[in-house]
């Protein structure tokens, strides 16, 4: 193997690895910072070591022996190893599991603890820009200038992010453990929404060229899964799961041959990938068994089953689309359930009936400098024939959006009205 192609291996080794290694670290030193510092040097130990001397047959364990080897020479400077052997072996006692060493300890229950990084990464004491960072950091072993570059943000930026979020949650003292009770469900809450938001990102950049950024909805992806088999008795995390299951299907038919958005209801549905569509069914499925069809989470992932479902927008169930989404509204009421509502709205009882519920959250003003606002009554208005007022529309949401794929194409929705084609 040459030195060029180890590199990639310890690349993809540490994206797999990197979470449970410093899970296991954190729970031993109570410190994110510190367990994350001694996972790094692991890793630096591996790209000195494994070129030379090659891959070893387990690299997890080769790192976790490494990172551990490196806690207890660096306890040992601090004069700090007796009073850790001492505190967990009376954890150990207390449990019932007698007195082992201290290697064995940082092995176990590494299921738990990487549950217990996601709750500390996702902690809500944290800002929603810190959560993902951190979390894309320790649960999905980007690199700060991988997460820099996925939100077109300066890596400084993310790196003082990062920074602080550590520094924030030492400060509090937030406790490496599972939340329990009515807790766990406001936490895990916190959790699926950081997940979802790099999901969202990936799905549908707010800024930039690209209209995609798949990396970032595999990594979302990933991390869903891995939290719904953590807590798989918690139905919204496999609605969460489905619903981004379901939308992923979607992304080779959302782009054109060179890059340019394709929307729904024009995507060539043969692109569609069947597989993902199936486990996002099966997850969808689990949610509603476990009693969480009115999760927010399950309404919106049984909302794109619609979509899924039907082999053409023409078959598309849009009238139960529309009350899926009023139940959605209930539960979950935000200006951006109605905008969607009254998309689904116009679909089953025509662009008349939708226009009349945009045209009241133009009113309210709540989505103001939302583009998508003005796109939408943008597409209800050429339905109708109101082509002056929807190149209007179409005008203002392409300079409220950040977005220049997506600019483009509200541009050239705009120009079209100038030139309508009823067919």
């Amino acid at each position: 193997m040459t030195e060029s192609s180890t590199h990639r291996t310890i690349a993809a080794v540490w994206r797999i690895e990197s979470a449970r290694l410093i899970a296991g670290l954190t729970r031993f030193v109570r410190d994110v910072g510190l367990a994350e510092e001694l996972a790094q040097d692991a890793l630096v130990a591996a790209l000195e070591r494994w070129p030379g001397a090659g891959v070893p047959e387990n690299p997890g364990a080769w790192l976790m022996a490494a990172a551990k080897h490196r806690a207890i020479d660096r306890m040992r400077r601090d004069k700090l190893l007796e009073g850790k052997h001492q505190e967990l072996g009376h954890m150990l006692e207390v449990q019932g599991r007698g007195a082992r060493d201290l290697e064995t300890a940082l092995d176990e229950d590494l299921g738990d603890d990487l549950l217990r990084l996601v709750f500390i990464a996702c902690h809500p004491v944290l800002s929603s820009e810190a959560r993902v960072a951190l979390t894309l950091r320790l649960l999905g072993g980007l690199t700060t200038g991988e997460i820099a570059r996925a939100f077109l943000v300066p890596e400084p930026t993310i790196a003082q992010r990062i920074v602080r979020a550590k520094r924030t949650l030492s400060e509090a003292g937030v406790p490496f453990e599972v939340p329990r009770g009515e807790a766990l469900t406001a936490r895990l809450a916190s959790v699926l929404e950081v997940i979802y938001l790099i999901f969202n990102e990936g799905y549908s950049a707010t800024a930039g060229d690209d209209w995609m950024r798949p990396a970032l909805c595999e990594d979302a992806l990933r991390l869903g899964r891995i939290v719904a088999g953590l807590v798989p008795d918690e139905p919204e995390v496999h609605g969460l799961v489905g619903l981004m299951e379901i939308q992923a299907s979607r992304a080779r038919a959302r782009r054109g041959p060179s890059g340019e958005p394709v929307l729904l209801l024009e995507q060539n549905r043969a692109l569609w990938d069947r597989l993902l569509i199936r486990r996002g069914l099966q997850a969808l499925e689990r949610a509603e068994a476990l009693g969480g069809a009115r999760g927010p989470y399950a309404l919106q992932a049984a909302i794109a089953a619609c979509h899924a479902r039907a082999g053409s927008a023409e078959q598309t169930d849009w009238t139960r689309m529309a009350a899926l989404y009023a139940v959605l509204a209930e539960v979950a009421p935000s200006p951006v359930v109605e905008l969607n509502r009254a998309v689904a709205v116009s679909m089953a009882s025509g662009p008349a009936a939708g226009l009349v519920l945009v045209d009241e959250l133009m009113a309210d003003g709540a989505l103001e400098g939302y583009h998508l606002l003005p796109s939408v009554r943008g597409d209800l208005l050429f339905k109708l024939g109101r082509f002056a007022e929807a190149r209007d529309a179409f005008e203002l949401a392409a300079s409220l959006t950040r977005n220049a794929r997506e600019r483009d194409l509200l541009l050239e929705r705009a120009a079209a009205c100038a030139r309508p084609d009823p067919a």
